[in-house]
Order: C-alpha cells, then structure tokens, then sequence
C-alpha cells in the first residue's frame, strides 16, 4: 500500500489521514451504520494555518481529546502523536496556504444495535483543508428564537457535532430574516455566544464577554484574546449579559478558530462601528500568531 491515495476531489484541496495512509479528496469514511453518521456522535476540533503560523495548535489537539472523554469516547491519539501528524500533512500545502485542521473521533459501532455506542470502537481522522480566512466586513446580527442545551440536555463541555445542528438552524432562520449571525440565549435567557463562536461587546472602554455557566464552549481563541487585552492594560469583564447589554454596546465583535477575531456592524436596525476594542483584540492576536506560533513544517 502507498503512503498517499486519491479519492473524490473535495471542494479546495484536501487532504486526511485515515487508516495508516494520507489521502487527497474529500475521503468517505463514514458508513450508513457507522455510529457517528447516523446517531451523531462525532468529536472534533479545528486549529488554523494560515501566514506561516498555527496558533494554539497544541491546544486545540489537546481539547478534541477532552471532547471525546467528555463524550465516553477512547481518546486514543496523544497530542504529541496529533502533531506529528500535523506536520506531515503540513508539507502537502504551500507555506502560504490558508488552512483547516480538523482532528476528528467517533464511534462505529452501537452495541447490540442500538443508541449507546462501544467506546472500544472509536476511530479517528486528521484532515487538512485550504480554507481561506475571511475578510473582517462585518455582518448584521440579531437575536435567534432558538437557545443553548444546558449540560443536562446535551454534550455541551465536548466540541460534539450533534450541537452544531442546532447552531445551523438558529443561522437558517437569522438569514431568512437578512442577518448574517444571532446571538442565543441559554435556558435562563443570559447571552451565551454567537450560533458559531464566542461573543464580546464593549462599552465605555471595557470589554464584556458572557461568564462561562457549563453551556458553551470556552473557547482557544475566546481565552487566548482575554488574555491579551488584559496584558494590554484592557479591562476585560466575565459577567452574565442580557441581549439588551449587546443591543446598547458600543462595539460588539467574535473570536473563534476559523476568522479569530472578527466585528459585528449592525444588531438589529443598529448601526455598529469597527471600534478601538475589536481593532486591539484583532492586532494583538496577530502580533501573538506570528511572534509565538511558528507554524510546523510545509513544503518548501
């Protein structure tokens, strides 16, 4: 067998190392009776490249193996293994390529059948993908109808596929009515985070990010900007919020892995500007990505 195979062509390149073997295309791993595909058991995560750098990768790799414990499933791969893959799939791009990095587990198999899945057959994928990051335009953004699952309900401490459902419908209906992103509520009716990523807001200066309450993911990216506001000397505050606080700030901006640092420039018939707290958060992420996350390896 080789060390590389083709299949399928993905929509960019691609490239997944399933099996022992890295292959291009967009690889069909998931069978009709593979647990994760039909019941929705899948983990993963998904660190960047792009301008040379992988910020957080380390990070990123360690979580996806806390999402799969957090999930009852076999975290098998160390995060010094996760990374050594990473740089080999690294070298099928050119340095300047703007990536995805998606490691990946699942179950196969449900025992006898059934709902509840063997953790002895988690499997697992590494896939690499040209993504390229967003322009920061801005976006309309309001309130969805639909909310967050508290940690009773649903695998809110793993990043688990099965919650992401309901974050593409709360998108759906947001487009429908001529937005680009919403805000959810939790079952308290607190702000939570945005239907794909963590949200902040500022007013008079200070920063404001919902409190992690066991309903949302508190993000790699989410804590890395915390951190570097407040090495800058920004007043960074962790409090419960309403949509009323987001409806009167003065800024409101997102971070997460696939645009980092991102503005919000309208809530509802409200017109936002690009202000000096998402503009600082924004330039001290890059100066952190290119100073301190150099990236693995790639071809030459």
């Amino acid at each position: 067998m080789t060390n590389t195979e083709s299949v399928s062509r993905a929509p960019t390149q691609t490239w997944t190392y399933f099996e022992g073997i890295w292959r291009e295309g967009n690889l069909p791993i998931l069978g009709v009776r593979t647990h994760g595909a039909w019941l929705g058991s899948v983990v993963f995560d998904g660190a960047r490249a792009f301008e040379g750098v992988t910020p957080d990768l380390d990070k990123h790799l360690a979580r996806v193996n806390r999402s799969a414990a957090n999930m009852l499933l076999d975290p098998i791969i160390s995060v010094e293994r996760w990374l050594e893959l990473v740089a080999e799939g690294l070298r099928h791009f050119p340095n300047d390529a703007q990536l995805y990095i998606r490691p990946m587990y699942w179950p196969e198999q449900g025992l006898g059948g059934g709902v509840r899945f063997d953790p002895a057959s988690t499997n697992w994928c590494l896939s690499i993908y040209e993504a390229p990051m967003p322009t920061p335009r801005g976006g309309a953004l309001t309130l969805s109808p639909f909310r967050r699952p508290t940690a009773e309900s649903a695998p809110v401490d793993a990043k688990a596929s099965c919650l992401y459902a309901n974050g593409a419908r709360a998108l759906i209906e947001a487009a429908r009515r001529g937005f680009d992103n919403c805000l959810m509520l939790d079952a308290l009716g607190n702000v939570t985070e945005f239907a794909n990523s963590n949200a902040f807001m500022a007013k008079e200066g200070v920063v404001f990010t919902p409190a992690p309450n066991g309903t949302f993911l508190d993000g790699v990216t989410r804590q890395r900007v915390i951190g570097l506001l407040r090495g800058a000397g920004v007043e960074v505050v962790e409090t419960i919020l309403s949509y009323r606080d987001f409806a009167t700030a003065d800024e409101i901006f997102s971070t997460g892995n696939f645009q980092k640092v991102a503005p919000m420039t309208r809530i509802d018939e409200r017109e936002l500007r690009r202000g000096p707290m998402y503009e600082t958060a924004r330039a001290l992420y890059w100066e952190f990505a290119h100073q301190t996350a150099p990236r693995l390896c790639a071809a030459s």
